[in-house]
């Protein structure tokens, strides 16, 4: 007997898979990094940490190895971690990298979406000025973060995708609360919405001026400065 296509046999079953206390432990320590909360240089425990976190150690030891192996912490043997310095030379390639990368991706995010709406992103956008404002910068980042590679996974290029999030690791935003008590991180939230008008309007040249010119900004919030003109 054949089991037809349409029978409950041959249906592949997708299972959801909770987030694990690894990947929770990875988030969480990797926004404290990007946020300057871990002073570079400083050695950190692995036991404390996790103490913090209300985790065993294990998965806490695991999300340090994932850190790691993106260049994130450097682990020292029997003692812990610690985040690396970065100085202005580091931030400026981090900076012309993902400019490299990321400027000209938007010309072909228009061409492939050919003045479709993107409710997602708006949405997302305005999640990003709304957590600028309030000077909630966990979300601020986290949807930040969703919204560049979000964006980037549409062109199917996920190598691409990859190293943009390796960059975004490897920068540090010190600066952000600064300037969100300061008020002036609220326009990088707006730069996020010019950027959808534009996709929305089919205009890949304005796209790309416009994501030139975010991250010519990002580079000054990873100062801690706003950039001339801002």
């Amino acid at each position: 007997m054949t089991v037809s296509d349409s029978s409950p046999a041959s249906t592949p079953t997708t299972r959801l898979r909770p987030v694990s206390l690894r990947e929770q432990a990875r988030e969480a320590l990797r926004a404290r990094i990007v946020l300057g909360q871990i002073e570079p240089g400083e050695v950190c425990s692995v036991i404390s940490l996790a103490e913090e976190l209300g985790v065993s150690v294990t998965p806490v030891r695991e999300a340090v190895m994932d850190l790691a192996n993106r260049g994130m912490v450097e682990v020292i043997r029997n003692r812990g971690f610690r985040v690396p310095q970065l100085g202005e030379h580091d931030l400026d390639e981090i900076f012309h990298l993902r400019t490299l990368l990321e400027a000209p991706a938007m010309a072909d995010v228009v061409r492939v979406l050919d003045g479709a709406p993107v409710p997602r992103f708006r949405r997302l956008a305005e999640e990003i000025t709304a957590a600028a404002r309030e000077g909630d910068l966990p979300v601020f980042l986290d949807k930040d973060r969703q919204f560049h590679l979000g964006l980037l996974e549409l062109l199917g290029n996920g190598r691409l995708v990859v190293m943009v999030a390796q960059l975004r690791d490897q920068a540090r935003m010190q600066g952000l609360r600064k300037l969100a008590e300061r008020g002036e991180l609220t326009q990088s939230g707006e730069e996020h919405i010019a950027l959808v008008d534009a996709i929305e309007a089919g205009d890949g040249e304005r796209a790309v001026e416009l994501m030139r010119g975010h991250l010519a900004h990002s580079r000054g919030i990873w100062a801690g400065r706003a950039e001339p003109g801002s």
